[in-house]
């Protein structure tokens, strides 16, 4: 792609976009941004762009702007379906995500990793063991860096691990992963997609330009994912916690066992600090993956023997009285809702809500029914969760986290789980789930410090 000249017109400034400004620069292009926000609250982007020769206008996207550029490059917050866009495309103007510019100028191999729930830790797992193999490894995407600031730099790298969202699929052209991983799919973002099936159409486009020469690790007990297989023209290997596989990853006897070619290995789970059922399918692909790009078992297990999970995402906090108390804030959707409490077998009050993304909440009925003795909801989303869960077992609706986990404590006994998973996006109470998963963990750390703490008027 010969950018040198190119009238190119970056929407979004966040830090893809100033990223992407950069490399426009160096590349020799024409660049102008437009960003949503108004200038006075995006003060890191005015810092990193002052001085450069841009043109940038904030507040709001003018089409006239769009109509004028040669090529228009959008972040994944960026929706394809505003006007100024859809006019662009009409025109005849080119429109393309980041990853998909990146990719024209990536020389290494690509693995990228998809799916409602697990992105993020299957992505850094599979950078971890091949770092630990000593390949040189760069990880990014929609985790770390921006998948831009890989490109041009084919000395630096043997591979690049990017975890990739549906926004950042929905505008690519020729994007093509040598290893793609799907490991999940199951509702979110319908307050962006019109229709369930637009959020899984724009997921699948990870297989679009892959061939027989490339390998899709996909899950074999998703119906979704599996629904979607015939079209997947990459080598197709599985992994599942249900079925022995005569090629890929399954579990049995609390193990992961791989079979690639004629070789099978187990990796026992005994000690592996990272918990819960949908953490082993995580490893399953995260193995599956690594092991296919050279990394070898030794490798593989010493990172899984160290690797803690992350922050926000079924995190132990505490333990009070014999309560404990998991942050999980980075369960924002049902899917993943539902596999939190899968992980667990003693009884669970449940913290939920906030912004509601319109998900279907029915996946949820058994298991609120059968395991969850409290349901405490806070949030936008408090009243229609009521109203389709709360007759389900016991619940309440709280008007903060803080007034939320102290009913939770209150209510507790010794054996229980208080669990903080949403099922909701964070922005009607908190900026991001990582705020709200640190004011629970404050709000957790000053009940063990003080259990006289009060629920404020």
């Amino acid at each position: 792609m010969d950018l040198n000249g190119r009238r190119v017109l970056v929407v979004g400034l966040a830090r893809t976009g100033v990223a992407t400004v950069k490399f426009l620069k160096v590349r020799g292009s024409i660049v102008s941004t437009t960003e949503m926000k108004p200038k006075g609250e995006m003060g890191e982007a005015v810092r990193e762009l002052n001085g450069m020769d841009i043109s940038m206008e904030w507040g709001g996207h003018r089409t006239e702007t769009f109509l004028k550029a040669d090529l228009i490059v959008v972040s994944p917050g960026v929706e394809l379906g505003i006007e100024p866009i859809q006019k662009a495309l009409k025109k005849g103007i080119q429109v393309i995500s980041e990853i998909e510019l990146a990719y024209r100028f990536i020389d290494v191999p690509i693995i990228a990793v998809t799916g409602t729930n697990g992105k993020t830790t299957t992505t850094l797992l599979i950078g971890e063991m091949l770092k630990e193999e000593g390949k040189r490894v760069g990880v990014g995407g929609n985790v770390g860096e921006p998948l831009i600031l890989f490109a041009d730099s084919k000395d630096q790298w043997d591979i690049v691990v990017a975890e990739i969202s549906s926004f950042q699929l929905e505008a690519i052209e020729e994007f093509r992963p040598r290893c793609s991983v799907l490991l999940n799919i199951t509702e979110d973002h319908l307050d962006r997609y019109p229709r369930y099936e637009d959020y899984i159409e724009a997921k699948v486009r990870i297989f679009a330009n892959q061939n027989s020469e490339d390998v899709a690790v996909l899950n074999r007990d998703d119906p979704m994912v599996m629904g979607y297989v015939e079209k997947v023209k990459a080598k197709r290997i599985f992994f599942s916690l249900r079925e022995r596989l005569d090629e890929g990853a399954f579990f049995r006897d609390q193990a992961i066992w791989l079979r690639l070619g004629e070789g099978e290995e187990d990796y026992p789970l005994a000690g592996v600090p990272l918990k819960g059922v949908h953490n082993v399918e995580n490893m399953m692909a995260a193995l599956t993956a690594s092991r296919l790009f050279g990394c070898s078992k030794r490798a593989a297990q010493a990172v899984l023997g160290r690797f803690q999970g992350l922050e926000h995402r079924l995190e132990f906090v505490a333990e009070i009285e014999g309560i404990r108390f998991y942050n999980d804030s980075k369960g924002t959707n049902v899917g993943s809702v539902v596999k939190s409490l899968q992980s667990f077998s003693d009884p669970i009050i449940l913290i939920a809500g906030g912004k509601d993304k319109k998900g279907d909440l029915s996946p949820l009925s058994e298991l609120i029914r059968s395991r969850v003795k409290r349901l405490i909801l806070i949030g936008e989303a408090r009243e229609r969760m009521g109203r389709e869960l709360g007759g389900l077992t016991d619940s309440v609706l709280a008007e903060s986290l803080e007034e939320a986990v102290i009913l939770a404590y209150r209510s507790a006994e010794r054996g229980d789980v208080v669990l903080l998973s949403p099922a909701c996006s964070s922005f009607d109470m908190f900026r991001d789930y990582k705020e709200r998963g640190k004011v629970f963990k404050e709000v957790v750390c000053r009940l063990n410090s003080d259990r006289r703490l009060q629920i404020p008027d």
